[in-house]
Protein backbone atom coordinates (compact mmCIF):
# COMPACT_ATOMS: atom_id res chain seq x y z
CA UNK A 1 0.00 0.00 0.00
CA UNK A 2 1.16 3.53 -0.77
CA UNK A 3 1.09 6.84 1.08
CA UNK A 4 -0.19 9.95 -0.70
CA UNK A 5 0.07 13.66 0.06
CA UNK A 6 -2.48 15.66 -1.94
CA UNK A 7 -3.10 19.38 -1.63
CA UNK A 8 -6.64 20.70 -1.99
CA UNK A 9 -8.85 17.67 -1.35
CA UNK A 10 -12.08 19.41 -0.36
CA UNK A 11 -13.57 19.39 -3.86
CA UNK A 12 -12.90 18.69 -7.51
CA UNK A 13 -10.04 16.62 -8.83
CA UNK A 14 -8.20 16.67 -5.50
CA UNK A 15 -11.10 14.98 -3.76
CA UNK A 16 -11.62 12.55 -6.63
CA UNK A 17 -7.94 11.59 -6.56
CA UNK A 18 -8.00 11.15 -2.78
CA UNK A 19 -11.06 8.90 -3.06
CA UNK A 20 -9.43 6.83 -5.80
CA UNK A 21 -6.33 6.29 -3.66
CA UNK A 22 -8.39 5.47 -0.57
CA UNK A 23 -10.48 2.99 -2.54
CA UNK A 24 -7.23 1.29 -3.57
CA UNK A 25 -6.43 0.81 0.12
CA UNK A 26 -3.80 3.54 0.27
CA UNK A 27 -3.29 6.16 2.97
CA UNK A 28 -4.00 9.76 1.97
CA UNK A 29 -2.89 12.92 3.74
CA UNK A 30 -5.10 15.59 2.26
CA UNK A 31 -4.73 19.30 2.84
CA UNK A 32 -7.70 21.63 3.25
CA UNK A 33 -8.29 25.21 4.32
CA UNK A 34 -10.21 24.70 7.60
CA UNK A 35 -10.48 22.42 10.61
CA UNK A 36 -14.06 21.60 9.66
CA UNK A 37 -12.96 20.46 6.20
CA UNK A 38 -10.18 18.38 7.76
CA UNK A 39 -12.68 16.61 9.98
CA UNK A 40 -14.97 15.99 7.02
CA UNK A 41 -12.10 14.47 5.07
CA UNK A 42 -11.10 12.20 7.94
CA UNK A 43 -14.69 10.96 8.09
CA UNK A 44 -13.96 9.13 4.83
CA UNK A 45 -12.07 6.45 6.72
CA UNK A 46 -9.16 5.50 8.95
CA UNK A 47 -6.65 6.04 6.15
CA UNK A 48 -7.84 9.58 5.40
CA UNK A 49 -5.75 12.14 7.28
CA UNK A 50 -6.83 15.76 7.02
CA UNK A 51 -4.37 18.61 7.59
CA UNK A 52 -5.08 22.33 7.45
CA UNK A 53 -2.76 24.20 5.12
CA UNK A 54 -2.47 27.45 3.22
CA UNK A 55 0.06 26.61 0.49
CA UNK A 56 1.15 30.24 0.25
CA UNK A 57 2.72 29.91 3.73
CA UNK A 58 6.04 28.20 2.97
CA UNK A 59 6.89 27.60 6.64
CA UNK A 60 3.50 25.96 7.18
CA UNK A 61 4.00 23.83 4.07
CA UNK A 62 7.30 22.52 5.42
CA UNK A 63 5.76 21.73 8.81
CA UNK A 64 2.77 19.93 7.30
CA UNK A 65 4.88 17.86 4.91
CA UNK A 66 7.14 16.87 7.81
CA UNK A 67 4.06 15.92 9.86
CA UNK A 68 2.69 13.89 6.96
CA UNK A 69 5.99 12.04 6.71
CA UNK A 70 5.87 11.27 10.41
CA UNK A 71 2.22 10.13 10.36
CA UNK A 72 2.63 7.83 7.36
CA UNK A 73 6.19 6.60 7.79
CA UNK A 74 7.11 8.03 4.40
CA UNK A 75 5.29 9.54 1.42
CA UNK A 76 5.27 7.72 -1.89
CA UNK A 77 3.26 10.23 -3.96
CA UNK A 78 3.27 14.00 -3.46
CA UNK A 79 0.55 15.71 -5.49
CA UNK A 80 0.39 19.43 -6.17
CA UNK A 81 -3.31 19.84 -6.87
CA UNK A 82 -4.36 23.01 -5.02
CA UNK A 83 -4.83 25.89 -7.42
CA UNK A 84 -6.96 28.81 -8.56
CA UNK A 85 -8.39 29.79 -11.93
CA UNK A 86 -8.41 33.26 -13.46
CA UNK A 87 -9.68 34.96 -16.59
CA UNK A 88 -8.98 38.40 -18.00
CA UNK A 89 -7.06 40.18 -20.71
CA UNK A 90 -3.37 40.79 -20.07
CA UNK A 91 -4.00 44.56 -20.01
CA UNK A 92 -6.89 44.21 -17.56
CA UNK A 93 -5.15 41.99 -15.01
CA UNK A 94 -3.88 43.85 -11.93
CA UNK A 95 -0.32 42.93 -11.06
CA UNK A 96 -1.52 42.16 -7.52
CA UNK A 97 -3.96 39.58 -8.93
CA UNK A 98 -1.24 37.98 -11.03
CA UNK A 99 1.08 37.76 -8.04
CA UNK A 100 -1.66 36.26 -5.86
CA UNK A 101 -2.39 33.61 -8.49
CA UNK A 102 1.30 32.70 -8.79
CA UNK A 103 1.53 32.55 -4.99
CA UNK A 104 -0.89 29.60 -5.06
CA UNK A 105 -0.34 27.94 -8.43
CA UNK A 106 3.46 28.25 -8.63
CA UNK A 107 5.12 29.25 -5.36
CA UNK A 108 2.76 27.08 -3.30
CA UNK A 109 3.54 24.07 -5.47
CA UNK A 110 7.26 24.85 -5.35
CA UNK A 111 7.12 25.02 -1.55
CA UNK A 112 5.56 21.55 -1.45
CA UNK A 113 8.21 20.18 -3.80
CA UNK A 114 11.05 21.69 -1.78
CA UNK A 115 9.59 20.42 1.49
CA UNK A 116 9.15 16.88 0.18
CA UNK A 117 12.45 16.43 -1.66
CA UNK A 118 14.75 15.98 1.36
CA UNK A 119 12.60 13.05 2.49
CA UNK A 120 12.38 11.53 -0.98
CA UNK A 121 16.11 11.98 -1.59
CA UNK A 122 16.91 10.25 1.69
CA UNK A 123 14.91 7.20 0.54
CA UNK A 124 15.99 7.46 -3.11
CA UNK A 125 12.33 6.95 -3.96
CA UNK A 126 9.05 8.78 -4.44
CA UNK A 127 6.95 10.43 -7.10
CA UNK A 128 5.96 14.09 -7.45
CA UNK A 129 2.77 14.76 -9.41
CA UNK A 130 1.94 18.27 -10.60
CA UNK A 131 -1.63 18.96 -11.67
CA UNK A 132 -1.43 21.56 -14.39
CA UNK A 133 -3.78 22.30 -17.25
CA UNK A 134 -3.91 22.14 -21.01
CA UNK A 135 -3.88 25.95 -20.70
CA UNK A 136 -0.28 25.50 -19.60
CA UNK A 137 0.55 24.11 -23.04
CA UNK A 138 -1.93 25.71 -25.44
CA UNK A 139 -2.47 29.47 -25.19
CA UNK A 140 -6.06 30.70 -25.06
CA UNK A 141 -6.97 34.39 -25.05
CA UNK A 142 -8.37 35.51 -21.73
CA UNK A 143 -6.38 32.95 -19.73
CA UNK A 144 -2.84 34.34 -20.05
CA UNK A 145 -2.07 34.71 -16.35
CA UNK A 146 -3.62 31.39 -15.37
CA UNK A 147 -1.93 29.69 -18.31
CA UNK A 148 1.38 31.35 -17.43
CA UNK A 149 1.20 29.88 -13.93
CA UNK A 150 0.64 26.42 -15.39
CA UNK A 151 3.39 26.93 -18.01
CA UNK A 152 5.70 27.75 -15.09
CA UNK A 153 4.67 24.67 -13.12
CA UNK A 154 5.14 22.49 -16.21
CA UNK A 155 8.69 23.84 -16.67
CA UNK A 156 9.49 23.31 -13.00
CA UNK A 157 8.23 19.75 -13.15
CA UNK A 158 9.97 18.75 -16.37
CA UNK A 159 13.25 20.30 -15.28
CA UNK A 160 12.93 18.73 -11.85
CA UNK A 161 12.56 15.34 -13.52
CA UNK A 162 16.01 15.75 -15.07
CA UNK A 163 17.51 16.70 -11.71
CA UNK A 164 16.01 13.93 -9.59
CA UNK A 165 15.85 10.99 -11.99
CA UNK A 166 19.36 9.81 -10.96
CA UNK A 167 18.13 9.92 -7.35
CA UNK A 168 15.31 7.45 -7.96
CA UNK A 169 12.56 10.09 -7.83
CA UNK A 170 9.94 10.34 -10.54
CA UNK A 171 7.92 13.33 -11.76
CA UNK A 172 4.68 13.45 -13.72
CA UNK A 173 2.98 16.61 -14.97
CA UNK A 174 -0.73 16.15 -15.57
CA UNK A 175 -2.49 18.40 -18.10
CA UNK A 176 -6.27 17.89 -18.02
CA UNK A 177 -8.77 19.57 -20.28
CA UNK A 178 -12.20 20.61 -19.09
CA UNK A 179 -13.55 18.66 -16.11
CA UNK A 180 -16.99 18.64 -14.51
CA UNK A 181 -15.90 20.26 -11.25
CA UNK A 182 -16.62 23.57 -9.53
CA UNK A 183 -13.58 25.19 -11.19
CA UNK A 184 -15.70 27.36 -13.50
CA UNK A 185 -18.01 28.38 -10.69
CA UNK A 186 -16.67 28.90 -7.18
CA UNK A 187 -12.95 28.81 -8.05
CA UNK A 188 -12.80 31.08 -11.11
CA UNK A 189 -11.49 34.57 -10.38
CA UNK A 190 -11.50 37.39 -12.92
CA UNK A 191 -10.03 40.77 -13.76
CA UNK A 192 -11.98 43.89 -12.83
CA UNK A 193 -12.74 46.38 -14.27
CA UNK A 194 -12.99 45.02 -17.80
CA UNK A 195 -12.17 46.82 -21.05
CA UNK A 196 -14.81 46.67 -23.78
CA UNK A 197 -12.24 46.38 -26.58
CA UNK A 198 -11.61 42.79 -25.42
CA UNK A 199 -15.25 41.70 -25.56
CA UNK A 200 -14.72 39.52 -28.64
CA UNK A 201 -11.37 38.07 -27.58
CA UNK A 202 -10.27 37.77 -23.95
CA UNK A 203 -13.77 38.02 -22.50
CA UNK A 204 -14.96 34.98 -24.41
CA UNK A 205 -12.90 32.71 -22.14
CA UNK A 206 -15.01 33.48 -19.09
CA UNK A 207 -18.22 33.22 -21.10
CA UNK A 208 -17.22 29.78 -22.38
CA UNK A 209 -16.05 28.48 -19.01
CA UNK A 210 -19.06 29.66 -17.03
CA UNK A 211 -21.58 29.12 -19.80
CA UNK A 212 -20.63 25.46 -20.16
CA UNK A 213 -20.17 24.76 -16.44
CA UNK A 214 -21.43 21.25 -15.80
CA UNK A 215 -21.03 20.31 -19.47
CA UNK A 216 -17.25 19.89 -19.51
CA UNK A 217 -16.15 16.81 -21.49
CA UNK A 218 -14.24 14.90 -18.81
CA UNK A 219 -15.30 13.13 -15.62
CA UNK A 220 -13.02 14.00 -12.67
CA UNK A 221 -13.44 10.50 -11.21
CA UNK A 222 -12.18 8.95 -14.45
CA UNK A 223 -9.34 11.47 -14.58
CA UNK A 224 -8.38 10.53 -11.02
CA UNK A 225 -8.37 6.84 -11.94
CA UNK A 226 -6.22 7.61 -14.98
CA UNK A 227 -3.71 9.49 -12.83
CA UNK A 228 -3.47 6.60 -10.37
CA UNK A 229 -2.99 4.14 -13.24
CA UNK A 230 -0.29 6.30 -14.83
CA UNK A 231 1.79 7.04 -11.73
CA UNK A 232 1.64 3.47 -10.43
CA UNK A 233 2.77 2.01 -13.77
CA UNK A 234 6.28 0.64 -14.21
CA UNK A 235 7.21 3.46 -16.61
CA UNK A 236 5.10 6.49 -15.63
CA UNK A 237 4.82 9.37 -18.11
CA UNK A 238 6.61 12.68 -17.69
CA UNK A 239 3.63 14.52 -19.23
CA UNK A 240 0.10 13.14 -19.23
CA UNK A 241 -2.65 14.79 -21.26
CA UNK A 242 -6.16 13.93 -20.06
CA UNK A 243 -9.23 14.43 -22.21
CA UNK A 244 -9.95 14.50 -25.92
CA UNK A 245 -10.06 18.29 -25.75
CA UNK A 246 -6.62 18.43 -24.13
CA UNK A 247 -5.19 16.24 -26.89
CA UNK A 248 -6.82 18.36 -29.59
CA UNK A 249 -5.65 21.69 -28.17
CA UNK A 250 -2.10 20.45 -27.62
CA UNK A 251 -1.89 18.97 -31.11
CA UNK A 252 -3.13 22.20 -32.70
CA UNK A 253 -0.70 24.31 -30.65
CA UNK A 254 2.35 22.24 -31.52
CA UNK A 255 1.39 22.08 -35.19
CA UNK A 256 1.13 25.88 -35.21
CA UNK A 257 4.54 26.22 -33.55
CA UNK A 258 6.07 23.74 -35.95
CA UNK A 259 4.72 25.76 -38.85
CA UNK A 260 6.22 28.94 -37.43
CA UNK A 261 9.59 27.27 -36.97
CA UNK A 262 9.59 26.03 -40.54
CA UNK A 263 8.35 29.30 -42.07
CA UNK A 264 11.08 31.33 -40.40
CA UNK A 265 13.90 28.78 -40.53
CA UNK A 266 15.73 30.90 -43.08
CA UNK A 267 16.17 33.63 -40.46
CA UNK A 268 16.69 31.19 -37.60
CA UNK A 269 19.69 29.71 -39.38
CA UNK A 270 21.03 33.02 -40.70
CA UNK A 271 22.55 34.28 -37.47
CA UNK A 272 25.49 31.95 -37.03
CA UNK A 273 28.88 33.58 -36.73
CA UNK A 274 31.03 33.31 -39.85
Amino acid sequence: MSNWFITGVSTGLGRALALAALEAGDTVVGTVRSAEAASAFEALGDKAIGMVLDVTDAAAVAAVVDAAEARTGGLDFVVNNAGLGYTGAVEETPIADARALFDVNVWGALAVIQAALPHLRARRAGHIVNVGSISGMACWNGTAIYGASKFALDCIGRTLAQEVNPLGIKVTNVAPGGMRTEFAAARLLGAEPTISDYAETAHTARAVLTGHHGEEPSDPDLIAQAIVAAVTSSEPPLVLLLGNDALGYATREFEMLGGQFEAWKHLTTSVGAA
